[in-house]
């Protein structure tokens, strides 16, 4: 590789173009993300790879390892361009019959297709699967298109044409009026206007200025930031690129987990050929402005995600958040003007300069522009990365892009947020993915976490589960954070365990009020939210557990006693093959009984049962 300059980039889209027009040329492109890895697309890369040179195609097919596809349950993911055939669930096993019937005979392997859980129909092309069909991808416009450690396919997607359009024909005024044009709302959670970010940070005073990424991704259910830098790296270090001519910085930080491997990976790739073209450097593209790189890999701390406690962490100190004023923009990083924008808000701008603000802003709502990338996960059929308009309503979202709930049961609420974010019940189901409409039914946007529900959740457990979390990654600094957090767990476990007493409801909500106000960081003030939410929409199930001392959803263990009713049970004997303590006794032609002193309520003989027989 050799320095380019900017006509270079059109030289390098063009010859990409023609490569990719070459008559019959198929391309095989694999999900090479964190996902699919998990579910041996490794394997099957090495088995088409083996069968394409004994079949003697390499002229023919080639293979590409892209970054995360999106559909991540339906790994390992293999997508035959340009037809844009979609192979999903794959196994080395597969692959002899897959070459042999498409890349040879050109007819798809039926069986190996996607199969719509409504209609029951195998679904051949990727844009006709629903999951991909109501998408709008911006952040994710290259996902499963390019390979990420490839420079140049990154450029013939028009990649770095945003960063050469801010370095030769904007000033550092105009970039920020673009920015602020397109009403794009910082995508880490808070949703602070991003042109009005970067407009505090130019004003401020200081030769010395930084450009941070946040891609600290700790949220349970999480993985957009993961995903983007796995597929498409190169758009993240652009927005860098032109957030740095906007402010006039020469250096910029990615912070980013160290328990994402090959993110990281992916990065340190696409930062050496960044620089090896000039992109990244002295002298960017020729422009005369400088600007450098470096990934900083965090710990895991779940604090470091504010903006702060992160710059903290990068100066080596331990990471826990300060008080605000002063604001980064003006004393941040080494106590410089620094302006902080997660991974999806920097993978969105360089589109925005390339296609105007206004182009970005017809897209959403009237306060939220744009598009929002989402993390489905929990109980939903369709588990992945979605990105969808502004405005898109939840039920939307779960059902015709989710898929619905698996096992035909019924959904009970949605997460949103992370841990400290807020549970949605069906009755707002048609809430629109927009900042305000999601603060008013009690939840926040958050970084795009989507926990999915079903009816066997129980809302006094789930409060526990994400409270505990919250609790364990406080970094301790302040006192109503601190030990506000640590009393209401111990209030939600009391419960759970069928301790809980009459006032602990009116506790928990007066403790929540004080942590609000008074905890020193975003952490701590939206801690309480899994509490507030759930009391404000399930306060029957508190009940339930404090007065009645009943689970409704069957899930708190120490409120539980299984009995098998002797008339509904079909002497099957599911239960008593199922249950790992042995405490079910069984015999043919007969029911079978629980020994209670052997039960450990692990549920196995409950679910198992066909006939409704446990109780």
């Amino acid at each position: 590789m050799a320095k380019i300059a900017a006509a270079d980039l059109e030289r390098i889209r063009d010859a990409k173009a023609q490569e990719a027009s070459f008559q019959d040329r198929i391309y095989c492109m694999i999900c090479g993300g964190t996902g699919c890895h998990a579910t041996g697309s490794i394997g099957v890369k090495e088995a088409l790879e083996k069968e394409i040179v004994e079949k003697q195609l390499s002229e023919k097919v080639k293979i590409v390892e892209t970054g995360c596809n999106g559909f991540c349950a339906m790994g390992p993911i293999l997508v035959v361009q340009p037809e844009g055939i979609f192979y999903q669930k794959l196994s080395v096993e597969d692959i002899p019959e897959l070459v042999e019937s498409h890349l040879i005979g050109r007819k798809p392997v039926e069986r190996l297709l996607y199969k719509d859980p409504v209609s029951k129909k195998r679904i051949e092309k990727q844009d006709d699967i629903p999951f991909f069909a109501h998408q709008k991808p911006i952040a994710l416009r290259n996902k499963g298109l390019i390979d990420p450690e490839q420079i140049d396919d990154y450029i013939a997607k028009d990649g770095y044409f945003g960063a050469a359009k801010a370095l030769f024909e904007l000033t550092p005024q105009q970039i920020v009026e673009e920015v602020k044009t397109s009403g794009m709302r910082g995508r880490g959670g808070a949703g602070f206007p991003t042109g009005l970010k970067w407009q505090f940070c130019q004003a401020s005073p200081g030769e010395i200025k930084y450009v941070l990424c946040n891609a600290d991704e700790g949220d349970p259910g999480a993985f957009m930031d993961r995903s983007i830098l796995e597929a498409d790296p190169h758009a993240v270090m652009e927005g860098m690129i032109i957030a740095a001519r906007a402010i006039d910085a020469h250096q910029g930080y990615i912070y980013a987990r160290t328990e994402y491997p090959l993110a990281i990976r992916r990065l340190g790739i696409a930062i050496e050929q960044a620089k090896e073209y000039g992109l990244l450097g002295t002298d960017i593209l020729g422009s005369g402005f400088d600007f450098d790189i470096e990934i900083y890999q965090g710990a895991g701390a779940f604090v470091c995600g504010e903006e702060t406690a992160l710059m903290r962490s990068i100066e080596g100190k331990r990471g826990m958040p300060r008080p605000r004023p002063p604001f980064p923009a003006h004393k941040g990083l080494w106590e410089k003007p620094s302006v902080l924008n997660n991974v999806e808000t920097l993978a969105n701008i360089g589109q925005i300069i390339r296609k105007g603000g206004k182009w970005y802003a017809g897209m959403g709502t009237e306060t939220s522009k744009g598009t929002k990338v989402f993390a489905l996960s929990g109980d939903v059929n369709n588990i992945g990365l979605v990105e969808v308009p502004m405005g898109t309503s939840l039920r939307k979202l779960i059902f015709d892009i989710g898929g619905g709930i698996p096992k035909k049961k019924k959904f009970k609420a949605v997460q949103l947020g992370g841990p400290s974010g807020g549970c949605v019940p069906e009755e707002h189901l048609d809430t629109p993915v927009d900042y305000e409409a999601i603060a008013k039914v009690g939840a926040i946007m958050g970084s795009g976490g989507v926990i999915i529900m079903d009816e066997d959740t129980c809302m006094v457990d789930m409060a526990r589960f994400f409270m505990d979390f919250i609790q364990d990654e406080s970094c301790g600094k302040c006192t109503p954070c601190r030990e506000g957090t640590r009393r209401l767990l111990q209030i939600l476990e009391k419960i759970s365990e069928g301790r809980g007493e009459p006032g602990d409801i009116e506790t928990m909500e007066a403790l929540s009020e004080v942590i609000k106000e008074s905890a020193l960081c975003g952490l701590g003030q939206t801690g309480p939210n899994p509490v507030l939410s759930t009391l404000r929409y399930f306060r029957d199930e508190y009940e339930a557990h404090i007065y009645e001392k009943r689970c409704p959803a069957k899930r708190c263990v120490a409120l539980l006693e299984f009995r098998i009713d002797p008339d509904i049970c079909t002497s099957c004997g599911a239960c008593f093959r199922a249950c790992p303590a042995e405490a079910i006794a069984w015999k043919k032609k007969e029911p079978a009984r629980i020994d209670k002193e052997k039960c450990i309520k692990c549920l196995t003989c409950f679910e198992k049962c066909k006939f409704g027989a446990i109780f």
